[in-house]
Formats: C-alpha cells, structure tokens, sequence
C-alpha cells in the first residue's frame, strides 16, 4: 500500500508541475503576443488638432488595449477619404462635410467618432479690411482654399447677411490662407481654423477678426471626426472601439498637464512651432470634449441631420441624404454592445 501510495502521490505532485508550467506558459503567451497593427491615416500634417492622438501614443495607452498604431499624414487632401473606402486604413481622419459626400457618390465609409466637436473654418480678416461682421464683406476680395462646400459656406453667409453675391470676388490661394491675408492679397479668407490661422495671427499681435461659420448661417457640425470603412465597422469593432478608448484616455491626459501631453506631438513633427501647438491646444482643448454626460467622440444626431439637410439644399448632394447612417455612436467608450 505504501508504494502504491507513493506513486499516486508521484503522479499528482506530476501533473500538478505540468498544469502550473502549462499556465506559465499561457500566461508567457499573452504577455509577449505582438500588438495587432493598426494604421491610422491623418487629415493634415500633425499639429495641435492631433495633440490627443500623439499623448495617447506617447504614455503607451495604445500598446495597452493591445495595438500597434502607426500614424502616417496624407499625400494629398483627399487620400484620407479615399484611403478609407479602399479598406487600405483602419481608421481615417477627415471632416464631416467629406463623409456625406462621400457617401452620396456611394462610398462605404462611417464616421465613428468626433474628434473636434465643433466648427473650425471661419472668415478672417485683419483690421485695415473693416470687416466686423458678415455685412461687411460686401466690395471685398475673399481668398478661398478651392473647397466646394466652403463656396456654400459664403453662399450661406452673404445670404444670411444680405450681400450680394455679385459685390465679392472670390480668389482661390490653396493653403497659403494667411500669408494671403498677410501680403495683402485679399482682404478676408475663408478656410482658415480659427484655432490656428487665428491663433497664429494673434500671436504675431496682428488683431485678427474671426467670423466663425457657424455663428453666421451654417449649420453645426463636427469638423473633424475619426472615419471607418463600413467593412471593418461590422466585421473589426473591438479594435476600432480599443483605439477610441485610447484616444480618449490620451485626451484627458493632455487636458490634465497640456505641456506634457504635446511632447508625443513635437516629437513627431519637428518643424513645428512650439509655442504656436501650445496656444493652440489651449484654445482647441473644449472642443475635443462632448457635452457632459456623453462619452468621449460623442456625435449628436441632430446636428448630423440637420447639416446634411443643409447639404442637399445648398446642392451639395445629388441623393436624399439618410445622415443616421453616416455616423455611429455604437463604438465611444462605455457603448455599443
């Protein structure tokens, strides 16, 4: 009896060494498994509007939820767009009014998340122009980026303040909206972020005066938002919900000690001027955040309905536009199933 004690008791002192080297190394496992690479394409060059982004990447907040997320800055204005209905990114960055149309001429793409709540785009002026509000554009030159949508924009603006159309010249500058302003080419621009053109004239003591769009007959709307395609929407949400969750812990993070959360940003984009992100941040900060109560990249429904509307009247989009299904809400922090 004894010896046939001391094997069963060989045996499971055996078995217990296995069942705690195989647990071991299950755990090894998980604790070495590489990061699942994620791509993320921006709208822009990195600045201060991504400032969340990059202090999500720099306290390793994505590694965390388990992702390899390389950031990459777009060839051209519209790759983001176009990257994202190819299914060549998981996640791109671009704006509101691109996603409707891009939906209109049947691209399969979602917005699934804000990243910038509010309008950006304004009209700037400096004070020799004289232009204090709306009603003063009128025998004006105004430069323009060349957008379409933005060209409603005016429309709506000169309407809603009673200006003809006809009184204004339209000049298209590209990008170079302030060193238009600056070298006297035109006397207004339309394009410019009030964040950063405004910003960056403020901070050259140039006294900008800013006409926000929405404060003058546009419609509200998330200037920026984090796009999917509606494949990886249905087949990949855990990983799209793990990167927004991220982003939005990096958000806060950046909130709570901005100095410290733009270091990821001027690190990825040395040409950038530092104290130009700072103040930009700054005054960005408010509107990376949703109204209390809503998770973080939280979309409203009726501003999403009520810009599309806006939309098809300004005949922007050739469809009936069904705004309910060029967002979800589904994948933010604490929703979807």
């Amino acid at each position: 009896m004894k010896k046939v004690a001391s094997v069963v008791v060989a045996v499971a002192a055996l078995s217990a060494a296995l069942l705690v080297a195989g647990c071991g190394e299950k755990e090894d496992e998980l604790s070495t498994k590489a990061p699942e690479r994620f791509s993320l394409l921006l709208d822009f060059f990195p600045n201060a509007d991504h400032a969340g982004i990059y202090a999500a990447q720099s306290a390793g907040l994505f590694e965390d939820v388990g992702l390899d997320v390389k950031i990459r800055q777009p060839a051209d204005p519209d790759a983001p767009i176009k990257q994202v209905a190819a299914g060549k990114v998981d996640v791109a960055i671009a704006y509101e009014p691109t996603v409707l149309l891009a939906r209109d001429r049947g691209q399969p793409v979602v917005s699934v998340g804000a990243l910038v709540q509010k309008p950006l785009t304004s009209i700037i002026s400096l004070p020799r122009a004289g232009i204090r509000g709306p009603e003063d554009l009128a025998g004006k030159t105004i430069g323009t980026a060349g957008i379409d949508y933005q060209d409603a924009f005016l429309r709506t603006i000169l309407r809603e303040a009673g200006v003809n159309r006809d009184s204004i010249k339209t000049r298209n500058v590209g990008f170079a909206l302030n060193p238009a302003l600056l070298t006297r080419k035109v006397d207004a621009t339309l394009g410019s972020f009030w964040n950063y053109e405004g910003t960056e004239l403020e901070l050259k003591q140039r006294d900008p005066q800013i006409i926000r769009v929405n404060n003058a007959g546009v419609p509200t709307y998330n200037e920026l938002v984090f796009v999917v395609n509606e494949k990886t929407l249905a087949e990949e949400p855990g990983k799209i919900r793990a990167f927004l969750g991220a982003v939005g812990r990096g958000t806060r993070e950046l909130r709570a000690d901005p100095s410290k959360g733009i270091e990821g940003l001027l690190k990825a984009n040395k040409d950038l001027d530092p104290k130009l992100q700072r103040a930009v941040v700054r005054v960005t900060l408010p509107l990376f955040f949703p109204p209390a109560g809503k998770p973080y990249g939280y979309q409203d429904p009726g501003e999403w309905k009520r810009f599309a509307a806006w939309m098809r009247d300004n005949e922007l989009l050739d469809e009936p536009p069904d705004a309910a299904r060029a967002f979800s809400n589904e994948l933010l922090p604490a929703r979807g199933p």
